[in-house]
């Protein structure tokens, strides 16, 4: 990576035919090209959208060259973006376009139609590779003359109910000096050029985990490789065939991957990979220590969310600290608290309260949300950990998953972790359930992995098992199978809908 150049448009205009961008149909796209679109975006949203700079644009797209274009066009217009999961229903995209106040949304072919009826009046619907064109034809290709940095409005937490907004207030510098932000995530994990050489998209980009890396291979003059649907075999085929030299993953994919037959694994070469980034939602010791002997040591863990800060576990600091998720950046401050708003020392369990830099980060049109989730210039999304003695930080759980068994505290995010490393378990979900005795007791979701016995035996021989690995009181006491558990296409664990019922309970 020239340390002289960070940002997408300065590598446009220095090197125009260099790839930027292999679509998931294996048609390659310029920097030169990409740019000229971006530009068109934006003249678009400026002149005949009527877009000024702090309005918010939505984006409801999967991995494409056109969803690329209209955030890097966003980042120079002074917008804020929305990127919405292409996976919601018609009423949660009209509540997040009304909460957030779009003007002007761009859809995917695939859901152009929901987001269509689901747009207020007066927000205007674009369909990229269809009705597009009504906002970028006849728009001049060259930069704006104003280009101030816009910023990404995330909305979260809607796994556990209604998601909010995450607002940062404007930079107020311009886009070409915004790009250089990046240059804390390159040094934070040590990424040279090479690292963004081939960079695969993988896991939706709507997610800012995936966007935010992605983004940071085009600031650094990388090529994007993406994907549209994640399988495990064509994830390796992609990585051979491409030659991925990084990329962004969860625990999901890892599970998946791991459950290929050997000769399948062996039979693609993973060697190009230099950086694996992954987090967004627990992953078991087992699970990664498998993954890092299969890819070797570049799976880089980090722990963070849109609100807070990140902290990070290279390689080699993970194998000292198995289970870590690392300790903070260096612009994140972590300090873990107790229910007063006390520190607790090292070692001792808390809720986790961190800080990116100065940030003030405010949850969009919930400012009661906000005040509850701050204290002392920190914030927290609610997680339950400690660090050690070396200043590492370890996950225990969500304070509002918490199962209060008899009196005693218990998460299940250790139940989940015991449960997977087991040989017949491909995922494991924990909630609590009501018990007459004890208020509280886990109940385990699961499902199996091929060429497990039937579920009885599965279940009998798992009571078995955690009777030697967990107290008596984080053993679940009900377990309920499916054949598959709902998550995201990023990972994370819808756990409202484990809770709506139980059926086939044993």
């Amino acid at each position: 990576m020239s340390e002289d150049r960070t940002g997408f448009r300065l590598w446009a205009a220095a090197e125009p035919d260099l790839c930027a961008i292999v679509t998931a149909d294996d048609r390659r796209i310029s920097y030169g090209e990409l740019y000229a679109e971006v530009n068109r975006i934006s003249h678009g949203l400026r002149t005949r959208a009527g877009l000024e700079a702090g309005d918010t644009v939505a984006a409801v797209m999967t991995n494409s060259a056109g969803m690329v274009a209209l955030y890097l066009a966003a980042m120079q217009s002074g917008l804020y973006l929305v990127t919405l999961n292409y996976h919601l229903t018609e009423p949660e995209i009209a509540y997040i376009l009304a909460d957030s106040g779009a003007k002007v949304v761009v859809a995917s072919p695939r859901v152009s139609d929901v987001v269509a009826a689901a747009a207020p009046a007066g927000v205007r619907v674009y369909v990229d590779g269809e009705s597009l064109p009504e906002l970028t034809a006849g728009m001049p290709v060259t930069s704006p003359q104003d280009t101030p940095a816009g910023s990404l409005m995330m909305y979260t937490s809607g796994t556990t109910g209604r998601s909010k907004g995450v607002k940062r207030p404007l930079s107020g510098i311009d886009a070409d000096a915004g790009a250089l932000t990046y240059v804390w995530l390159f040094n934070e994990f040590g990424m040279e050029r090479d690292a963004f050489g081939s960079w695969l998209v993988s896991a939706p980009m709507y997610h800012s985990a995936n966007i935010t890396p992605a983004m940071g291979a085009l600031h650094a003059g990388g090529t994007l490789v993406l994907m549209d649907g994640w399988t495990p075999e064509g994830f390796l085929r992609r990585v051979a065939d491409q030659r991925v030299t990084g990329t962004s993953m969860v625990p999901t994919h890892f599970y998946r991957l791991l459950q290929l037959p050997p000769e399948v694994r062996a039979a693609h070469d993973v060697s190009s990979l230099r950086y694996v980034l992954h987090g967004a939602a627990p992953c078991p010791a087992e699970v990664k220590q498998r993954i890092l002997d299969w890819f070797g040591p570049v799976v880089y863990e980090y722990y963070g969310s849109t609100e807070v800060g990140t902290t990070i576990a290279r390689p080699h600091e993970w194998l000292a600290h198995p289970g870590t998720v690392g300790r903070p950046a260096s612009i994140s401050t972590l300090k873990i608290l107790d229910e007063q708003g006390n520190e607790v020392p090292a070692g001792q369990t808390g809720i986790v309260y961190m800080r990116q830099g100065d940030d003030k980060v405010e949850y969009h049109n919930d400012p009661g949300k906000t005040d509850g989730a701050r204290h002392g210039g920190l914030m927290t999304v609610w997680d339950v950990g400690h660090v050690d003695a070396d200043g590492f930080l370890y996950i225990t759980g969500r304070a509002a998953e918490l199962i209060l068994v008899g009196g005693v505290n218990v998460y299940p995010a250790e139940i989940e972790a015991a449960l997977i490393a087991h040989e017949w378990v491909a995922d494991a979900g924990v909630v609590g359930a009501p018990d007459p005795e004890f208020g509280e007791v886990p109940r385990a979701h699961i499902v199996l992995r091929d060429g497990a016995p039937p579920a009885d035996s599965v279940v009998e021989a798992l009571r078995e098992y955690v009777g030697t690995v967990l107290a008596k009181p984080k053993r679940p006491a009900q377990y309920v199978v499916h054949d598959a558990l709902p998550r995201d296409p990023n990972g994370k664990l819808y756990k409202a809908k484990l809770l709506e019922g139980a059926h086939g309970l044993r």
